[in-house]
């Protein structure tokens, strides 16, 4: 077997050492006889399993004591309705930033809910940036603020986020655990497993506890923070086996050296790849260089003709995924933690071998 380059948005690349322990324990989990995958979610195999998997995301983020971390599902999309549903009280006002489409996506679901002040919009700007801090302008008194901390279609990200009077609530499904960040600084934070954190099937929200007590009594319990809170996310079945693998992911990350050790890997890979575009006269980044994000690398070539040959031909030499999102075209790798720096290097000598006969 040859294991490709792969560059997908997400579901995307998983750590080989984990890979590799989950096939080894597919059939039998530790002695027991069974699959994890059969094992009841209140069994003690699985407790450890399931609890491991909140202690090294605790780890991981220096979570201060009065966070915590619940898990979920329906993906960061069900999550665009459940914050404003349990954020956004009646009569208030919930301040968006608009930088891309997730953002946008966020925005609208939320206008179902409630009222939305759309505070700074950038979504169309070309070449795509994010707002400036001193420019916005919060409502008074708002119930939270929301953003998307790495908007993968652009290729965009916030390097320092804002400070509003309200709860600041981020989407960081794309770059959640690949740098330092403050947790106190934000009421809530949420995250789809399938780029940084594992398979997809779960989400990972980051709460603080008093916000939990903030939702309306007419949200059913199934859709409250409240209630996976105070049930440890055992309210209902939840999906074992991909918290099994939220376990080893984050567990990998920790042998890595943690959030601070693999940032400066993310910041070393993303690195060489935006000079090796900035240097070659053929390609174009798409995104402004103060906002460039170092998860999804995204550029252009001369014609829409020669990004279709890129994509074909570099298939053919295992970097695969390569592919820029449908609404925007283009080319777009993405780096996330457990791709490797080889396979960055594996990009650029074809990126320049291809601008050389293409040129």
């Amino acid at each position: 077997m040859t294991r490709i380059y792969n560059f997908s948005a997400g579901p995307a690349v998983l750590p080989l050492e984990v890979l590799e322990q989950a096939q080894a324990e597919l059939v039998e989990f530790q002695g027991s006889g069974m699959s994890i995958m059969e094992m009841s979610h209140r069994g003690k195999e699985y407790e450890a399993v399931h609890n491991e998997a909140v202690e090294n995301i605790k780890k991981l983020l220096k979570l201060p004591a009065n966070y915590s971390v619940l898990f979920m599902t329906g993906g960061a999309t069900a999550q665009f309705a459940l914050v404003p549903m349990n954020l956004l009280g009646s009569g208030r006002i919930a301040d968006y930033i608009n930088t891309g489409a997730w953002a946008a996506k966020a925005a609208k679901e939320a206008k179902v809910i409630g009222q939305v002040n759309v505070i700074a919009n950038t979504e169309k700007d070309i070449p795509t940036r994010l707002p400036e801090l001193s420019a916005l302008r919060f409502t008074p008194g708002a119930a939270y603020v929301h953003l998307t901390s790495n908007e993968t279609i652009p290729g965009t990200q916030w390097r320092t986020f804002p400070a509003p009077a309200a709860p600041l609530v981020a989407d960081m499904s794309s770059d959640i655990l690949s740098r330092p960040i403050d947790v106190a600084q934000f009421g809530l934070i949420y995250a789809g497993a399938q780029k940084n954190l594992g398979p997809a099937g779960v989400t990972v929200v980051i709460i603080r506890n008093d916000l939990a007590e903030c939702v309306n009594e007419q949200t059913p319990n199934i859709f409250r923070y409240k209630t996976h809170l105070e049930e440890n996310s055992l309210h209902n079945t939840p999906p074992c086996y991909i918290i099994y693998m939220l376990a080893l992911c984050p567990r990998w990350l920790l042998k890595q050296g943690g959030v601070e050790a693999i940032a400066r890997i993310n910041r070393a890979k993303a690195a060489r790849l935006y000079a090796a575009i900035d240097a070659s006269g053929f390609y174009k980044g798409t995104a402004t260089l103060d906002c460039r994000s170092d998860m999804n690398v995204t550029f252009r070539l001369p014609t829409e003709a020669l990004e279709e040959l890129f994509v074909k031909e570099a298939a053919a030499q295992q970097l695969k995924g390569l592919k820029g999102h449908r609404s925007v075209g283009g080319i777009r790798a993405s780096i996330y933690n457990a791709f490797p720096l080889a396979g960055v290097e594996a990009l650029i000598a074809f990126m320049k071998d291809f601008a050389k006969r293409n040129g």
